[in-house]
């Protein structure tokens, strides 16, 4: 029954990582044409819009950020191999719930940061200082958002790895397709 639940948990996780981070990725279309619309309205009819930027530099930051888990998920962040791939699979998972461990340290200073400045941007209507002066909450929103996405990624990731190091059997298995983007 434990090990039913760890594996809920695992594809609950993998499914709500997976939509998001796919989600996030149809962003970038919008993004190029939005980029692309401003080149045109500035170097062609001569009369920039006072948005773009602001949109632009929006729609980056939540793709980086939204993003973030699933990379995680598909194994796409970094890692030192020429050290990490000489190593027994019980000690990459030792590193593996250190760097996990940390990480989520990290993400949830960037969490209580956000409600912090979500909490600011509320109350004093903070906006870009920008001409076009959008409000800066819903940055604060998607911080949060992205930071608790990968905090459950990353606590899934630690889950399957304790798994591993106590019955030297694979929790959650991602299938080598998902690896690859297919």
């Amino acid at each position: 029954m434990f090990t039913s639940t760890l594996i809920g948990y695992c594809r609950s996780a993998d499914f709500i990582v997976k939509l998001t981070g796919k989600l996030a990725s149809y962003l970038m279309p919008i993004l190029a044409g939005v980029v692309a619309f401003e080149v045109f309205a500035r170097y062609f009819l001569d009369s920039p819009t006072i948005w773009a930027y602001d949109v632009s530099l929006f729609m980056f930051g939540y793709i980086a950020a939204l993003g973030g888990a699933y990379a995680q998920q598909q194994r796409g962040h970094i890692n030192v191999d020429i050290l990490f791939n000489k190593m027994s699979p019980k000690i990459k998972s030792l590193f593996n719930l250190i760097t996990f461990s940390l990480g989520i340290f990290f993400l949830l200073i960037m969490v209580d940061q956000s409600l912090l400045k979500l909490e600011e941007a509320l109350e004093f209507d903070y906006r870009r200082q920008s001409e076009w002066a959008p409000p800066m909450y819903h940055f604060w929103v998607m911080m949060i958002i992205a930071s608790g996405l990968f905090i459950v990624q990353l606590v899934r990731d630690m889950m399957s790895d304790l798994y591993f190091m106590a019955t030297g059997r694979q929790l959650c298995v991602i299938k080598k397709e998902h690896l690859d983007g297919h």
